[in-house]
Parts: structure tokens; C-alpha cells; sequence
């Protein structure tokens, strides 16, 4: 089974020895996903804001991967203040409703204090 590294060009992967995703076989490991805008190289201060970037990412990776959202199967988020979790709520809806993946929320302190979520994701891709 082949094994294929997904990259979103963050400078942090190749300092830490990490991937942004991992692809063996059908499934597709995403790492812990910030709101981090690559694009742009900041992250916004709200945490819709940083939860909408992360769920792009997201994304990104698993089109990388010949994958999308509607695949994944697992999820977790980390919040630093697992009180402030119910306002993401609408936007894990908007981006999760349909697929409904078996999901965990765990509060916990993340790497920079300016972070205020961390999502991390597993799919499997749908076969024709």
C-alpha cells in the first residue's frame, strides 16, 4: 500500500517533521488544522474566523488527496476554552451537517496563544 505525503507549503511541517496530511491507501489523515491563512501568512483573531480557515485547509488537504469534506469520517477539535465551542456550532453545521462524522471536542492549550482552534480530521475516499 502506497503511502503519499499532502503539504499546504506551512514552514512548520518541514521544522517539526510533520505532514499536513497523510494518504495510505483509501483513507487520508489530516494533522491538527489551525486558522492559519497561508495565503495571506496570518490568522484572524475571532474564532469563527479561525474555525472557517481551518475547515478550508481542511479541505485543501483532502483535494490534495482526490478527496473532499463530504469523505471524512472522523473529527476532533481543540479549543483552549471549551466553553466558547457552541459558537462554532453553525459553521461545523454549514461545512458538516450532511456527512455528520463521529466527532470529539477536547479542551486543551494549543501552540500559540493566538490559536484558538485546532480541528484534525480522518476520511476515507468514496469509491465509484
Amino acid at each position: 500500500m502506497t503511502r503519499r505525503l499532502i503539504s499546504s507549503g506551512s514552514t512548520f511541517e518541514q521544522e517539526v517533521g510533520y505532514s499536513r496530511a497523510v494518504v495510505v491507501g483509501d483513507w487520508i489523515f489530516v494533522s491538527g488544522t489551525t486558522g492559519f491563512d497561508y495565503a495571506k501568512m496570518s490568522i484572524g483573531e475571532g474564532l469563527l474566523e479561525q474555525t472557517e480557515q481551518c475547515l478550508k485547509n481542511i479541505a485543501a488537504a483532502l483535494e490534495q488527496a482526490g478527496s473532499s469534506l463530504a469523505d471524512v469520517v472522523r473529527v476532533t477539535y481543540i479549543l483552549p476554552n471549551g466553553a466558547e465551542f457552541p459558537q462554532c456550532w453553525p459553521l461545523l453545521r454549514k461545512y458538516f451537517g450532511d456527512v455528520r462524522p463521529a466527532a470529539t471536542m477536547i479542551c486543551a492549550g494549543l501552540a500559540d496563544p493566538r490559536m484558538r482552534i485546532e480541528i484534525e480530521a480522518t476520511a476515507l475516499k468514496q469509491r465509484p
